[in-house]
């Protein structure tokens, strides 16, 4: 698949690109499947104060100040962590090993450090979760299951779709 450090052909990279958007469009539908069946509230939610007010004995509390805005829908699972979770798993189906030096680089203009170098496909996954609780936007299981699920998805649509092409032979079954 690589050759001199790139893929091979255009192909390739069509094919790379074609599974990756596949798999990241049904890991989010997982993601928003798992979302409307279990309906699970928010970590930061527990901060906000609003349902503890309503209960008699937590009425003279005050509400903890959120510092995050937090998504206006449920916890389980994490859509971020499916999505990352299908990415970096086709990476590392498609070149047959998770160990890859790779350095994406951010356009947000808030971001500090641009460019970030990676040994593997799975350390940014992992970034990417930690970060996910960092921010108190997830449960830590909510951000696990949902890179289970988007690997989970991955593999099955690696196996299913996009097969490559054996120019080696040409015999059609």
């Amino acid at each position: 698949m690589l050759l001199n450090g790139g893929l091979r052909d255009v192909g390739d990279s069509a094919r790379l690109f074609a599974l990756a958007n596949l798999a990241m469009a049904d890991a989010g539908i997982t993601a928003w499947d798992s979302k409307r069946h279990y309906f699970f509230w928010r970590a930061g939610h527990s901060h906000s104060g609003g349902e503890q007010r309503r209960e008699p004995a937590n009425r003279r509390r005050p509400a903890l100040a959120a510092v995050n805005q937090y998504p206006p829908y449920p916890d389980y699972t994490s859509g971020a962590n499916n999505v990352t979770g299908a990415a970096t798993g086709i990476l590392a189906l498609f070149f047959g090993t998770d160990r890859l030096t790779f350095s994406p680089t951010s356009a947000a203009p808030q971001v500090l450090q641009k460019t970030r170098t990676y040994d593997r496909f799975s350390d940014l996954a992992q970034d990417v979760l930690d970060v996910r609780i960092y921010e108190g936007i997830h449960f830590r299981f909510a951000d696990t299951g949902a890179r289970r699920q988007g690997r989970l998805v991955t593999r099955w649509a690696f196996r299913h779709f996009l097969r490559p092409v054996n120019n080696d032979h040409n015999d059609v079954h």
